[in-house]
């Protein structure tokens, strides 16, 4: 025996002594790859590769073999010369062993096969293993049909020894082929690269081509070349069972097992097969689901007799099915209902996984699905990938079948109709009565109350459901503990799930994308379950974005139904109808009289109902519809709000309306006051949208039906006409008088609007119909507050529009005497008196009435307006004791008013006109904030106390005057007075610092409507002392230093900043209204004798900004004015200089030599003569400069420049008009020294 072992191991062993010598000689490079080598060896001998005969050898012998192939590589010499000739030797041997072998194979008569393409079934390129492994079955048949052509084939084995005489039962083999047998057997169990793969495809397509193999055989060979001894290590065990694994699989896949004969009652092949695939199974975890796969894919292909006959009867089958349920097997659970789905037998041969007889809805039975719990549990195992149990019970629990049906029933229907009208869905509801019971066991159960894994595993498995899950089936799988659940994870985010629970909203988000009744479905559920504060408590924007993926008519009043349900809280409640109904007239019918809910314990959560409430209206933001689609959503948030927010039914929670043919109804716990009121405020917004996306007005187009305020007032009016409905609120005698007057007046409005067609007064009819609509709601809103407004507005639109038609006034409304206000005047007061505490969209009723009734504005209504803007919002709490600070306070309440007494003899301008560019008047405004000096409060004490809010509404009213008036010619303006008061206002500190909106809305006006306008104040009224008077307060202005507050701490940066920014955005204004002021000036063409006090009040701005280091008036603003108005800088030329030559400062001289280079400029293009003569009269004081420049010459080499700069232009100029002699002899000699010493070559071309 252990000469055969030496015989038949020659190769492998003179293979191992050349890799131990060479290793130890060559050098390093050299040794790397021989290392390489040795490893590649000895994975061959693990493959298969060094020879079939180590196969017989026992474990222990192996053992002992490789310890004296140990010995001898420690006790090789380490003398180089004495091992070459031993390598040398050893090298020839290999050789001529292996051509020994292949002479030997080719004289034998037999064809050639070449073992190197068992290294290329490893490879792990996918095509080169399936190359190599036809290209063995190729060369093995070959050979075999050429074994089998031979009569004596004992000498053929003779001459090829490759193997050891074995009784493996592969006698009528050829040689070759029982060596591959083998080889391929062993080669399944190594890990190196792909051979598991490649051997096993080698193997399977082996036994399939070459029947000679016989199946008895290759499950012994299986068992006895792959034995698992207790010895063996962890690795060495594991690669063992993987390759049993793989070569059962491959002779399963070969085909043999399914032949017709195999399938015989006798034959014992597939009993011991599967016997031997579940011995297996039960030796480890990770080995249970590829062998049930493997002998799965093998019950597909056999017969039911004789699965009945042999898988069934296999050893060990019965007893793996009967402790499934108490280990833990899913595998045995899959195996189970595959088998009993191609059985279909009544027999009770699954243990307890499957009930006794079998029905699929009794597989999802409570106690049936307790008992198999454990079994799914266990399926974690093999995370992060989904046991293949669930996809299984996926199929049965949602066929194919309900999901054609429910495909075919959904619509535009709601998912409660879906419920109700199912007569055909029997299929249907057994499903879901299916999954309820699965979800609330399994999932709810089990998986959600234990560890992370399985909590991933339930997120998994509903993945697994969504794409044949019915949207009818949503409620049930969102359930409460799920979304809980989903909440906990998402608003923790080192929660180890967080991700896995992100990547469930991800894909939720893409199942939902293109249904909506999924959408709608997804929505109720995560909202309902955390009570409407989903987004809030996950930090995300599910629901919003779910919310406006809705594009079409149809998902939006799914949803719109879903949430009205929701509120209602439909979902307690029995859906048959009550016995109980009572009719009462002939107009209401009153259902479902039932005892309401005082605490609400059975309703919605009050801030679920918030939630629903504020969501109604916006499904309309992103929602792009035509209007007449538009007209129909809105119609039904409109019946809902005003049913909940307006109503209460007095003898039930059902009212029927035979007028309107619609059931209203309300939650049986009675509404708190403050969802009603947010139902009145979200109905205002309702209108006011609905009002502002109209365009021209619904009925200038003859579409009465399209007016959403319309139908609102006959919808009110139809409810409050059913005796069982009434008001949420009782109102008190005022307000229910003024309540029906507006009633009545809107009705009366409405008439007049359809009589006008499309004149102008249609627009203002419809303007004050919504008014009214919005003073109606803000009544029942905050009663108490608004009925006296609500009577002057009523009474104004009498007086706007009188007709016979309208009611008789009673004579509290008719004022007495002969002193009648305008009717303007009237308007403008209510709609002042209005804004304080109104609503936003009720503030934008008001601006629309204003849009259309501004021209009409009287002088009195405007200064009424004007008084409004200039009132402090927040008046100073402390007053500084500083004398110097009182001064300036003093000076700010003064720059720019206008005395009250100046009011009615201020001259009235002219036209004025809107720019072409249409811009929005909220220019942005950076920073223009109040933390200036602290003023005191305004002297007017006539106006209420109005909000940051209101006058920023008054303040656009003022844009609209403008607007307006541009195209009333000859029309009385009050652009000075606006501006004055504008400009004031926003100087003010108290005005601009409760809102920065309200600052840029004034500065927008001022710039686009007043400074940019085509147009400005002309003709004869308007007066020089009232320009001059701004003039000079807006010069005041710009040169006002920047001073910083003193408060008891230090202010912060962001303070400092903003009071910065502040005082830049008033020195810019200021600047701008100069020009504007002059630009009015210089129009009117006044003479020369009149501009003396404009020309007063620049040299007093010069003479500050020369002497007064207090003055910040900026040289570059100066010399603009110069630019623009040459008038001005012709007058103050010799002022200039002469001040220019005295300065004090000598920054200021420098800089003020701009400002003289910019008056001469025009000088060079004017008339020489009137040119020359000017600076004749002035060349004293020109020469008197120029002797304090070059003879006290600025030491910075900036100044210094500046310096000469000047000096050459003013040499040019005088050479220009021939003035060069005057000038030189005017000169003193000092001067002209210093001239040539500073200036040179300059002064020199002068002489």
């Amino acid at each position: 025996m252990g000469s055969k072992k030496r015989g038949s191991n020659t190769v492998e062993e003179v293979d191992s002594k050349l890799e131990t010598s060479s290793a130890k000689v060559v050098a390093e490079p050299s040794r790397k790859k021989m290392k390489k080598e040795k490893k590649g060896e000895r994975e061959e001998r693990v493959d298969g590769f060094a020879g079939p005969s180590s196969t017989g050898v026992k474990p222990m012998e192996r053992k002992k073999k490789r310890k004296a192939l140990d010995k001898e590589k420690h006790h090789v010499s380490s003398d180089n010369k004495g091992l070459v000739p031993k390598i040398m030797d050893l090298e020839s041997k290999v050789d001529e062993s292996r051509v020994s072998m292949e002479t030997s194979t080719s004289s034998s008569g037999l064809p050639e096969f070449h073992i190197d393409v068992f290294k290329e079934l490893a490879s792990a390129d996918v095509s080169i293993r399936e190359a190599a492994a036809e290209r063995l079955v190729t060369e093995l048949q070959e050979v075999q049909r050429a074994y089998d052509k031979f009569e004596k084939k004992e000498l053929i084995e003779g001459e090829l020894k490759l193997e050891a005489e074995k009784d493996d039962g592969l006698n009528n083999c050829a040689p070759s082929v029982r060596y591959a047998v083998r080889r391929l057997i062993r080669g399944v169990s190594s890990s190196r690269e792909c051979a598991r793969q490649g051997f096993a495809l080698g193997l399977t397509i082996l036994v399939g081509a070459i029947p000679s193999i016989k199946v008895d055989s290759m499950l012994k060979l299986i068992v006895d070349l792959l034995e698992v001894s207790s010895s063996m290590k962890g690795q060495e065990a594991r690669d063992c069972l993987l390759g049993r694994l793989f070569a059962y699989g491959a002779l399963a896949r070969s085909g043999r097992l399914t032949e017709g004969g195999i399938s015989d009652k006798s034959s014992p092949h597939v009993k011991e097969f599967t016997g031997s695939l579940i011995s297996l199974a039960a030796r480890k975890r990770y080995l249970q689901e590829p062998a049930v796969s493997v002998l799965l894919e093998l019950v597909d292909k056999l017969p039911v007799e004789t699965l009945l006959n042999e898988v069934l009867e296999a050893p060990g089958l019965q007893d793996w099915f009967e402790g499934a349920t108490e280990v833990g097997n899913p595998d045995a659970l899959v195996l189970a209902i595959k088998l009993q789905k191609k059985l279909a037998v009544d027999k009770k041969v699954f243990g307890k996984l499957l009930p006794y007889p079998y029905r699929s809805s009794r597989l999802f039975a409570v106690d049936h699905l307790t008992s198999i719990v454990n079994c799914l549990k266990e399926s974690t195992f093999c995370q992060p990938r989904v046991h293949s149990v669930w996809p299984v019970l996926a199929n049965i629990l949602l066929p194919d079948s309900v999901l054609q049906d429910v495909n075919s029933v959904s619509g535009s229907s709601s998912i409660k109709k879906h419920k109700k009208n199912r007569k055909h869905g029997s299929s249907e509801e057994d499903a879901e009565e299916n999954l309820r019971c699965f979800w609330e066991v399994i999932v709810e159960g089990s998986l959600l109350l234990s560890s992370h894994d399985r909590k991933h595993l339930a997120y998994d498995v509903l993945l697994l459901l969504l794409p044949r899950l019915p949207a009818s089936c949503v409620p049930v799988v969102l359930s409460y503990k799920f979304v809980q659940c989903l909440m906990d994870i998402l608003s923790t985010k080192d929660s180890w799930l967080h991700k896995v629970a992100q990547n469930f909203l991800k894909e939720l988000s893409d199942w939902v994308k293109f249904d909506d009744a999924r959408r709608v479905a997804v929505i109720v559920a995560l909202q309902k379950h955390s009570n409407g504060k989903f987004d809030c408590i996950t930090r995300t924007k599910t629901v919003k974005e779910f919310m406006a993926d809705f594009k079409t008519e149809s998902g939006c009043m799914l949803f719109i139904q879903n949430l009205m349900s929701m509120f209602l809280d439909e979902g307690h409640a029995s859906e048959e109808p009550s016995d109980q109904s009572q009719t009462t007239d002939d107009n209401s019918e009153i259902g479902s009289v039932e005892d309401r809910d005082p605490v609400g314990t059975l309703g919605t959560s009050e801030h679920l109902k918030n939630w629903v409430i504020d969501s109604l209206p916006n499904v309309m933001k992103q929602l792009k519809l035509d209007p007449e689609a538009k007209f129909r959503v809105q119609k039904e948030i409109l019946k809902f709000l005003a049913v909940q927010g307006l109503f209460s039914s007095s003898l039930g929670t059902e009212v029927t309306s035979f007028e309107l043919q619609e059931k209203f109804r309300w939650p049986k716990a009675a509404t708190s006051s403050a969802l009603c009121r947010m139902c009145i405020e979200q109905l205002q917004q309702l209108l006011a949208n609905a009002q502002k996306g109209e365009g021209p007005h619904a009925v200038a187009s003859g579409l009465e039906a399209n007016d959403l305020g319309s139908y609102f007032m006959r919808f009110l009016s139809t409810l409050c006409n059913i005796p069982s409905v009434s008001l949420y609120r009782s109102l008190s005698n005022e307000d229910e008088k003024a309540f029906k007057k507006l009633q009545a007046m809107e009705t009366q409005l409405s008439r007049e609007e359809r009589n006008s067609g499309l004149s102008a007064d249609a627009h203002k009819l419809h303007a004050l119909r919504y008014l009214l609509i919005q003073l109606l709601l803000q009544i029942l809103l905050r009663p108490g507050e608004f009925s006296e407004a609500a009577s002057e507005l009523v009474m104004c639109c009498k007086k706007a529009f009188p007709s016979p038609d309208l009611l008789e006034s009673s004579g509290e409304d008719e004022p007495d005497g002969d002193g009648t206000p305008e009717l303007m005047d009237v308007l403008v007061d209510t709609l002042l008196s209005l804004l304080p505490q109104s609503s936003a969209p009720m503030r934008s009723a008001i601006e629309q009435v204003f849009k259309y009734f501004c021209g009409d504005v009287t002088d009195d209504g405007l200064l009424r307006m004007l008084r409004v803007i200039k009132k402090d919002l927040k008046p100073a709490r402390h007053q500084d004791i500083d004398s110097d600070d009182d001064e300036d306070e003093d000076d700010d309440d003064e720059i720019l008013g206008i005395e009250e007494a100046e009011e009615s003899d201020e001259a009235e301008t002219g036209e004025t006109g809107d720019s072409d560019e249409q811009t929005d008047d909220s220019e942005a405004v950076v920073g223009v904030q109040a933390v200036g000096e602290e003023l005191p409060e305004a002297s007017d004490d006539s106006d209420g106390g109005m909000d940051d809010d209101a006058m920023f509404r008054m303040d656009s009213y003022l844009a609209q005057i403008f607007k307006e008036r541009k195209n009333q010619a000859g029309g009385k303006s009050q652009v000075l007075k606006v501006f004055s008061n504008l400009v004031q206002a926003f100087v003010n500190p108290h005005t601009t610092e409760g809102s920065q909106q309200l600052g840029q809305r004034i500065w927008g006006i001022l710039q686009k409507k007043i400074f940019k306008a085509k147009e400005h104040p002309r003709g004869e009224a308007v007066q020089l002392p009232v320009l001059e008077s701004l003039l000079e307060k807006n010069l005041k202005l710009a040169s006002k230093p920047f001073k910083k507050k003193k408060p008891a701490t230090n202010p912060s940066k962001k303070k400092q900043s903003a009071s910065w920014d502040r005082h830049k955005m008033i020195t810019s204004l200021a600047q701008n209204s100069t020009f504007w002021i002059l630009k009015i000036i210089d129009a009117k063409n006044f003479p020369e004798s009149e501009l003396q006090r404009v020309f007063e009040i620049f040299e007093g701005v010069l003479v500050a900004y020369f002497d007064s280091k207090k003055s910040q008036m900026k040289s570059d603003f100066l010399k603009d004015v110069f630019r623009r108005r040459p008038w001005i800088g012709h007058h103050l030329f010799g002022f200039l200089l002469e001040k220019c030559g005295t300065a004090k400062s000598r920054y200021r001289q420098v800089e003020a030599l701009d400002l003289l280079i910019e008056i001469l400029k025009p000088l060079v293009s004017g008339s020489p003569s009137v040119s020359k003569k000017m600076l004749e009269s002035h060349l004293p004081k020109l020469c008197h400069l120029i002797k304090e420049l070059v003879t006290n010459m600025p030491k910075k080499p900036s100044r210094r420049a500046e310096v000469r700069k000047f000096c050459e232009r003013v040499f040019e100029i005088l050479r220009d008009h021939d003035l060069s002699t005057s000038f030189l002899t005017s000169l003193e000699p000092e001067t002209a020294d210093a001239c040539k010493s500073h200036l040179g070559g300059a002064f020199l071309a002068l002489e």
